[in-house]
């Protein structure tokens, strides 16, 4: 396993268990540390799991524009985190290529969540990535980052 992936494995179970307890990012940060003696895996989940936290209003909001005729809340929690890590690393992650996030989070969505939710993060995900670029919302630089992307 990539040390990026295993990064963003351990910020979804961060981010999991930020919603689902009282503990504060800091004991969520140093159980992260934890698991991954890797400092390249650290710093980059810390960073992930900071900037998620901080934007998830802004990320949530941007998720709920693009789910038409569905409700935010009704999306299943593990699917809404995916969303909104992916999301944040999307807007906030300018060295990442958009198609890189995406894969990343349907193979996350495939591993934790349901059989339909690799296609359902794909879908949300593809049309969030469009938006923003149309609103000129998401800065990607260097060789690379932003092949195949939408006018």
């Amino acid at each position: 396993m990539g040390k990026r992936r295993k990064a963003r494995e351990l910020v979804l179970q961060g981010l999991y268990a930020l919603e689902v307890s009282d503990n504060p990012i800091k004991t969520v940060i140093e159980e992260i540390e934890e698991q991954d003696p890797d400092p390249t895996v650290q710093e980059f989940a810390c960073d992930l799991l900071r900037k998620t936290v901080h934007n998830h209003t802004e990320l949530d909001e941007v998720v709920s524009k693009s789910v038409k005729n569905w409700n935010f809340d009704r999306i299943a929690i593990i699917d809404r985190l995916i969303l909104r890590q992916s999301l944040c690393e999307l807007m906030h992650f300018e060295e990442i290529p958009p198609k890189v996030t995406i894969n990343e989070a349907i193979d996350l969505a495939k591993k934790f969540s349901t059989a339909e939710s690799g296609r359902f993060v794909n879908g949300i995900l593809d049309a969030v990535l469009k938006q923003l670029k149309t609103e000129d919302k998401i800065s990607k630089s260097g060789r690379g980052l932003m092949d195949g992307a939408v006018k």
